[in-house]
C-alpha cells in the first residue's frame, strides 16, 4: 500500500514537471510607431481567452503559455489595434516578437497578420518613422552577414565605408567628420585623435542594434557632418544566454612565413600590455654627461637600455580569437521589478607581414620643364606586426514600473608589437642631388587601452503626466603609450660599410611617448507627449556637458659611438657590454649629450583641456495627417585650452585660450507620408568639426619609420623670415541640406534614393609644409561644397519562384561630388610650382571626400535548415588623402575593392552550436596611395600595404 503510494505520488510529480516542461513564452517589445519610443502600458492578449498582460515602462511584455500556435492582440488607447496570428510557442523556448503600433484617428482598426521574424523589420519601421535621415543594422542582419565584429558587418549600410579594417566613414566623408557613439554617448577611441572608435572592438554578439544618422536633430551633438554611428548593446535578454566563440584566420601571404621580424618583448605582451620591461630606463630631467664630464655615471646610464636593436626572423603565428558572453534576467521582489546582466569578454591576436612595404616622400624638380616627380625618400623594408586586442564589457540593468537603471563598464587593452629592417633612399637636397643609400632597423610597442563607465536613468514622471526623464553620467580613461621606440639607422657607404652618420639621417634613437587623456560626459533630457492641433506631438529640451583633458609628453634619447663603423650592420652590436663606452677604453656607444644635458625637450610636451556646454530645444508635431515636423535649436560653448610652449623656449602658454566659441546649430526636418509604407524628407541642419588636441598644439610628432613629422598649427606656423605659411586653426561650420524618398516593401524589402548638398566654411585639411614633404600639418585651406547622390535596393528573389524568397540582393551606391575653393596662399603656391604648360584651377577636391561609394551583397538566410551564407563587395572611390603644396604633388588614396564570402551554419538538433567559414579580400587587392603630377610618366607611391587574402573559421555553441 505504501509502495502505491509513493508511485501514485512520483507519477503526479513527473506529470507536473513535464507540465511545465512543455510552456514556452513570448516576449518582445511594443513600439511606438509615432515616435519610434517604447510604448510603456500597452495590452496583450491572448485572443479567446482571458490571459493577457501589458508593457513595461520600457516597452517590454512577456507571457508564459503552454507550446502551441496562438493569435495574440496588441492595443492601446488612440492607436490602432494589431492582431497577429501563427505565433508558435515552442517548450523552453522564447518566441520574439517585437510589434509597432501606429496612431489611429478614426474609428477603431484592426490590423491582421501572420508572425514574422521581424528583428530586421524593426530596424526598418525606425527608419519609417524616424525624425531625421537614417539607416540602421538590426543584429539578425548583422548576423547575416556573419561577421565577427562591427566594422565587418556596417559595410552595408547605404553610404558607409570602412576603412584599415576599423574605422568607419559616411558619405565618403573622412574621420573628421562622421562620429561614433556607444548607447547614444560619446567615448573616445583607442586613438583619440579620430572622432570614430574602431569598429573591430565590438563583437556582434551583444549588439542590439547600429544606427546610422545622416541628418541632424537638436537633440544629437553637433560635431558631426557625415553621420552619427551609434552602436547600441543589447539590455538583458529575455532568458539566460551564453555562449562561446573560437576562431582562427590563416593568410597565405602572412601566416607561416619563416621571414616574419619579431624581437623580445615582456612576459605580458600576450595579454595586450607591458609588465614594465619597456619603461623609460632614465628619469627625463636625467642630465646626460659628456665624455670629459661624468665617465662612470655616463656608462652607467647607456648600459640602463636595452640590447636589442635589430630584429630576429621567427614563423608566424596564424590570427586566432576568443569570446564569452552571458546574460540572464530575474525578478526582483513582489512589484515586478527585474534585474539583467550582460557581460562579454573578448581576445583577438592577430598577426601581419609585410614584406615589401613601401612608403615615400616626392617632390617636384626646381626646373618647371621636368614633369616627373622625385623621391626625397624612397623606403622599402618588411615589417612583422603582433596585435592583442582585449575586451570586456559589463552591463547591469535595473528596471522598476516607472524607472529604469543601467550601468555599463566597458575596458579595451590593446599591445601592438612591431619589428621592421628597411632599405631607404634619401635626396641629400632638394634640386635632385645625390642618393644616400640608408638601412634602418625599428623595434616599436605601443600599448593603448580605454575604461569607460556609463550610468543612466530613464523615468516616467509619473504614469499619466506624460513626461520622460534621461540621464546620462558617462566617464572614460584612456591611455596611448608608445613604449622604448628603438630606431636604428645606418648609411650604407660605397665601400659597403655601415656607418652613423647623424648629419645624413638621425642618431640611434629611443623614444617614448606618453598620452593620458579622461573624459566626464554629463547629458540630460526632457521629453513630453502631448497634442497640437488635435494630433500626437513631442517636446524636447536637455543639454549635456563634456569635459576632456590631455598630457602628452616625448622622451627622446640618442645614441653615438666613437667608432661610428658598425660591422655588417648588426646594430645588435652597439649595446652589448664589450663595445660600451667606459672611462678606460674611451671608445664604444654611449648616450649623446644635448645642449642642456637633458633629453626632455618641454617643447614636446603639452596640456590640454576641451570643454562643451550644450543646450537644446526640439519640437516634434504632425502638421497634418500625412506631414510631420521636428524643429530644433541647439547651442553650443566651445572652449579650448592650451598649456605647452614652443621649440625655442621663448613662448611659454600657460592654459591659454586657442578657440572660445559660442554656436547656434538650427535644424529642421520634415516628412511627408505619401501613403503607408512610403515617405518625403527634407532636413536641414547647421554642424560643426573641431580640430584635435594634437592639432591645435604645437607639438612635433615624428614617425620614425617614414620620416614624417607631424606639427601641430594651434598657433599658426612661420617660415624661417617670419612669414605667416598657415594661420591657426580654427573650426569648420557646415550647413547641411538632405531630400530622401523610401519606399518600404514586406518581407524586408525597400527602396531609397537620396540627395544631400554640404557647404563647408573653413574645412580642417592634412597638407605638407610648402617645399618639404616630410612634415605635414594641419590648415583650413578655403570654402568647399560637396552634393551627393544614394540609391539603396534591398530585394528578395521571391518574384521568380518561391524557392528563391531566402535569396536576397543588397545594393547601395552614392555619388559624390566636392569642390573646394583655394585660399589664395594655396593657390599662389600652385601657381609659382606648375610646371610648363600646366593651368592652375582655383577648384580642387575636399580633401577626404570619396568621389562614389559601392556596398553590394547576395545573401541566403534559411533559417529551418540553419543555412546562412553570403558574397558582399565594397569600394570606395580615388580620395585626396594630403593635400599638396604645389611643390609637393597632391596624394591620394586608390580603390580598395574587397570581395568577402561568409558562411555560416547551425548544427544540432537545437541548433545550439554553428560553424562559421570566411574568405576575406578574395580579389587580394593592395591599399595603396599614389602622388598624382601634371604629365608625370610614373605614379609614386605615398603607402603601400599588400594585405593578402585571409582564409578563417569559427566555432560558436550557446547554451
Amino acid at each position: 500500500m505504501e509502495k502505491n503510494k509513493i508511485l501514485l505520488t512520483l507519477s503526479l510529480l513527473f506529470v507536473t514537471l513535464l507540465g511545465y516542461a512543455q510552456t514556452g513564452k513570448v516576449a518582445g517589445t511594443i513600439i511606438d510607431g509615432e515616435f519610434v519610443d517604447p510604448m510603456p502600458f500597452a495590452n496583450v492578449i491572448i485572443k479567446n481567452t482571458t490571459k493577457g498582460t501589458t508593457s513595461d515602462f520600457d516597452g517590454k511584455y512577456e507571457l508564459e503559455l503552454e507550446a502551441g500556435t496562438y493569435t495574440l492582440i496588441f492595443s492601446f488607447v488612440g492607436y490602432e489595434t494589431k492582431e497577429i496570428s501563427d505565433v508558435v510557442i515552442k517548450a523552453n523556448d522564447v518566441t520574439v516578437l517585437d510589434v509597432t503600433l501606429t496612431t489611429n484617428s478614426l474609428d477603431e482598426v484592426v490590423i491582421t497578420t501572420s508572425v514574422k521574424r521581424n528583428t530586421e523589420n524593426a530596424v526598418l519601421n525606425m527608419q519609417r518613422k524616424s525624425a531625421v535621415v537614417m539607416d540602421g543594422l538590426s543584429a539578425q542582419s548583422i548576423k547575416k552577414t556573419g561577421a565577427s565584429n562591427i566594422a565587418s558587418a556596417v559595410k552595408s549600410v547605404p553610404g558607409v565605408s570602412v576603412q584599415g579594417g576599423k574605422y568607419v566613414y559616411v558619405r565618403g566623408l573622412g574621420d573628421r567628420y562622421t562620429k561614433s557613439i556607444l548607447n547614444g554617448v560619446d567615448i573616445p577611441g583607442l586613438d583619440p585623435d579620430r572622432n570614430t572608435i574602431p569598429m573591430d572592438i565590438f563583437p556582434t554578439n551583444i549588439i542590439d542594434n547600429v544606427i546610422v544618422l545622416k541628418s541632424a536633430n537638436a537633440d544629437q551633438p553637433a560635431d558631426f557632418t557625415g553621420g552619427i554611428v551609434d552602436v547600441i548593446t543589447k539590455d538583458f535578454p529575455t532568458k539566460a544566454e551564453y555562449s562561446i566563440s573560437a576562431g582562427f584566420g590563416y593568410n597565405p601571404t602572412m601566416h607561416f612565413n619563416d621571414k616574419f621580424l619579431t624581437y623580445d618583448g615582456s612576459d605580458t605582451d600576450f595579454f595586450g600590455y607591458d609588465d614594465g620591461t619597456r619603461n623609460r630606463p632614465i628619469n627625463r630631467y636625467q642630465p646626460i654627461p659628456g665624455t670629459f664630464e661624468n665617465k662612470v655615471l655616463l656608462t652607467s646610464l647607456t648600459n640602463r637600455f636595452q640590447e636589442q636593436l635589430k630584429a630576429d626572423k621567427a614563423t608566424s603565428a596564424p590570427n586566432f580569437s576568443l569570446g564569452l558572453t552571458a546574460g540572464n534576467q530575474y525578478e526582483v521582489g513582489k512589484n515586478g521589478n527585474k534585474l539583467g546582466y550582460l557581460a562579454s569578454a573578448s581576445y583577438k591576436n592577430n598577426t601581419t607581414f609585410y614584406e615589401d612595404r613601401i612608403d615615400g616622400a616626392a617632390i617636384k624638380d626646381a626646373d618647371k620643364s621636368v614633369y616627373q616627380p622625385r623621391y626625397s625618400l624612397y623606403s622599402k623594408g618588411s615589417e612583422g606586426i603582433n596585435e592583442v586586442l582585449v575586451n570586456t564589457l559589463v552591463g547591469l540593468t535595473f528596471k522598476t514600473d516607472l524607472s529604469k537603471y543601467r550601468f555599463t563598464a566597458l575596458h579595451i587593452q590593446n599591445g601592438e608589437s612591431s619589428a621592421g629592417f628597411f632599405d631607404q633612399d634619401l635626396s641629400q637636397d632638394n634640386a635632385g642631388g645625390a642618393y644616400e643609400d640608408v638601412v634602418k632597423d625599428a623595434l616599436l610597442y605601443t600599448e593603448r587601452s580605454i575604461t569607460n563607465f556609463n550610468l543612466s536613468g530613464s523615468h516616467k514622471l509619473g504614469a499619466n503626466s506624460g513626461w520622460d526623464f534621461d540621464w546620462t553620467l558617462s566617464p572614460s580613461f584612456s591611455k596611448v603609450e608608445d613604449k622604448d621606440h628603438r630606431i636604428t639607422p645606418l648609411v650604407v657607404t660605397q665601400e659597403n660599410q655601415y656607418i652613423i652618420d647623424p648629419s645624413t639621417t638621425t642618431n640611434p634613437t629611443r623614444l617614448w611617448r606618453n598620452l593620458l587623456e579622461e573624459s566626464w560626459v554629463f547629458k540630460a533630457d526632457f521629453d513630453k507627449k502631448y497634442e497640437l492641433f488635435n494630433r500626437p506631438a513631442k517636446f524636447q529640451v536637455g543639454g549635456n556637458y563634456v569635459y576632456k583633458f590631455r598630457d602628452f609628453s616625448i622622451d627622446e634619447f640618442f645614441m653615438t659611438s666613437t667608432n661610428n663603423i658598425v660591422p655588417n650592420g648588426d646594430t645588435n652590436l652597439l649595446l652589448m657590454d664589450e663595445n660600451l663606452w667606459t672611462p678606460e677604453s674611451g671608445e664604444g656607444t654611449h648616450l649623446v649629450a644635448t645642449g642642456n644635458n637633458q633629453t626632455f625637450k618641454p617643447s614636446n610636451a603639452y596640456e590640454s583641456e576641451q570643454m562643451v556646454y550644450s543646450t537644446y530645444i526640439s519640437n516634434e508635431f504632425n502638421v497634418s495627417e500625412s506631414l510631420k515636423a521636428i524643429v530644433g535649436l541647439r547651442t553650443e560653448l566651445y572652449q579650448l585650452f592650451y598649456t605647452g610652449e614652443n621649440a625655442q623656449g621663448d613662448e611659454v602658454y600657460n592654459r591659454q585660450s586657442t578657440i572660445d566659441n559660442y554656436d547656434l546649430f538650427p535644424s529642421a526636418n520634415l516628412i511627408y507620408a505619401l501613403n503607408d509604407n512610403s515617405n518625403l524628407r527634407g532636413s536641414y541642419s547647421r554642424t560643426t568639426a573641431r580640430p584635435s588636441f594634437k592639432e591645435a598644439s604645437r607639438v612635433q610628432i615624428f614617425d620614425p619609420i617614414t620620416n614624417r613629422t607631424f606639427i601641430g598649427n594651434g598657433f599658426g606656423i612661420e617660415d624661417a623670415n617670419g612669414d605667416i605659411i598657415f594661420d591657426a586653426v580654427r573650426p569648420t561650420y557646415i550647413n547641411n541640406f538632405d531630400l530622401r524618398y523610401e519606399l518600404f516593401r514586406d518581407k524586408g524589402q525597400m527602396i531609397a534614393f537620396s540627395g544631400f548638398y554640404k557647404d563647408f566654411k573653413d574645412p580642417l585639411e592634412v597638407t605638407f609644409f610648402p617645399t618639404s614633404a616630410e612634415q605635414l600639418t594641419i590648415a583650413n585651406l578655403g570654402n568647399a561644397t560637396v552634393v551627393g547622390a544614394e540609391v539603396e535596393l534591398r530585394q528578395n528573389f521571391g518574384f521568380l519562384t518561391n524557392n528563391l524568397e531566402k535569396l536576397r540582393l543588397n545594393v547601395n551606391a552614392s555619388y559624390i561630388y566636392s569642390e573646394l575653393s583655394m585660399s589664395d596662399s594655396e593657390y599662389d603656391r600652385r601657381v609659382l610650382a606648375a610646371r610648363d604648360g600646366e593651368t592652375i584651377d582655383r577648384k580642387r577636391e575636399l580633401q577626404g571626400q570619396s568621389p562614389y561609394l559601392i556596398n553590394a551583397g547576395f545573401d541566403y538566410d534559411n533559417d529551418d535548415m540553419g543555412l546562412q551564407a553570403g558574397l558582399f563587395y565594397n569600394v570606395q572611390g580615388e580620395s585626396l588623402e594630403v593635400v599638396g603644396t604645389g611643390q609637393i604633388p597632391d596624394v591620394y588614396t586608390k580603390p580598395f575593392h574587397s570581395l568577402n564570402f561568409t558562411f555560416s551554419k547551425k548544427l544540432g538538433e537545437n541548433k545550439k552550436s554553428s560553424i562559421d567559414l570566411k574568405i576575406n579580400n578574395i580579389l587580394g587587392d593592395e591599399r595603396e596611395s599614389l602622388y598624382d603630377s601634371y604629365k608625370a610618366s610614373q605614379e609614386l607611391i605615398y603607402t603601400q600595404r599588400k594585405i593578402g587574402t585571409e582564409f578563417s573559421i569559427g566555432y560558436s555553441y550557446s547554451f
